[in-house]
Parts: structure tokens; sequence; C-alpha cells
């Protein structure tokens, strides 16, 4: 999918889902924690090298990719025998909004858009980062895959959803920085499909392989 503009017809819309990390906030809190944080904190923990405990987390994160526990907070505190929401708190000063998430959000409102936050992220997590954003004040609901016992990835989780959560498939976008996620809702029917390009502001773009994306939210501000 080429980067041409992306013109939606917001009389189609009567309800926009929300992803939160990556799509809201900024991934790079996210990818930083992982990646590089919990990888030295869990070396110092247990007295390992660096290198190797990098290694290893590595491995036992990709074993469990796409699966609920691969964001369960609980699952990986017992696993690595850490308190991850407390080593999240360490760098909680680098949670940040994306950039016009809160103007696009304040002018879906005013066009009596249905603000609806759905996420991966573990209620700990989820926690966290509304504290430090605020953005909770701009959505009219907000749902955890955790709560589903199934993440956006299975079907399972749009057909709970569905029973919790008023929307017509045919007047939702869906917005989220997952290929694998936006695939979900396509195949359980959601019409408006939209990607986010920088998911990560300190990596560079790239496209989600067809699919229409956008950098920022000013790119389709019902008011443009």
């Amino acid at each position: 999918m080429d980067t041409t503009t992306v013109n939606i017809d917001w009389s189609q819309i009567d309800t926009v889902l929300f992803d939160m990390d990556g799509t809201l906030l900024d991934l790079h809190f996210d990818n930083f924690f992982w990646l590089t944080h919990l990888p030295k904190r869990y070396a110092d923990h247990h007295d390992l090298c660096p290198i190797q405990a990098t290694k290893e987390l590595h491995n036992r994160f990709n074993e469990k990719r796409g699966t609920l526990d691969w964001y369960c907070l609980e699952y990986w505190s017992d696993e690595l025998s850490v308190n991850i929401r407390q080593l999240k708190e360490e760098i909680e000063h680098l949670i940040q909004e994306r950039p016009f998430v809160q103007e696009f959000l304040q002018q879906l409102g005013q066009h009596k858009k249905q603000r609806v936050l759905i996420t991966n992220a573990h209620p700990q997590s989820l926690e966290l980062k509304l504290a430090a954003t605020g953005i909770h004040n701009l959505l009219d609901h907000i749902y955890s895959s955790h709560q589903f016992g199934q993440p956006k990835e299975s079907q399972q989780f749009w057909q709970a959803l569905s029973k919790q959560q008023h929307f017509d498939p045919a007047k939702t976008l869906f917005i989220d920085d997952s290929i694998d996620v936006l695939h979900s809702a396509q195949q359980y029917g959601i019409s408006h499909l939209l990607g986010m390009r920088q998911p990560d502001s300190q990596q560079a773009p790239r496209e989600l392989d067809g699919f229409q994306t956008i950098v920022h939210f000013d790119e389709i501000f019902p008011n443009g």
C-alpha cells in the first residue's frame, strides 16, 4: 500500500475503535522497556551477563507472541521473578501521547462519534498509562482484552467485545499499529481499517501491507 492521502467519509462512521500502544500512545515506552530496561534489570536481579539476559528474554517472549500471556504483566512477573509493574514505574516518564491525540479525540466527540479504546495491555499497564496521560477523559469506553480472556488477534475477542459493547462493524473505523490485529478485525468484518505508520517515534516509519496508514491523526481530522 502506498502512502497516498487517506480520505475517510466520516458520515459513514459511527464508532472509532482505538488501539492504545503505538496508536494513541508512543510505542517507544514499551519498546524501550521490553528491549532495554527489563533485560538490564533482569540481568542485575539474577546476576546474569546483560547479553545473555537479553537473548534469554527474547527467546521466551517469542514463544508467547500473539497469546494473552505475551501481554500479561502478572505472567511475566511470575516467570521472571521480577515485579514488572514496579519496573515499568521506573521509566514512566517515557509514557507519552502521540501527536494530535487529544485534538482528534475532542473532534470525534464534537461530531458525536463513539470513542472506544480496545487494548491488549494488561490492566496494570493500562492503569499506569491512563494515569500518566489522562486520555481516558476523552474516551467513551475502555476495554482490555484480558477481561475477555483472548487477545485482539483472536476472533473470540471480537465476539466477546460485541456482546459487551454496541457497535456496527459496517460503520466502525478501527485504528491499530499491528498488522496481525488489523487482519483479525478485517476477518471479523470491521469495514474501515487504518494502520499507524510510525508507532514508535524513535524508529523509522514503515508500511502495513494491504492497509492504508497514517503517521499522525491530523491527517484524518473530521474538521479537516
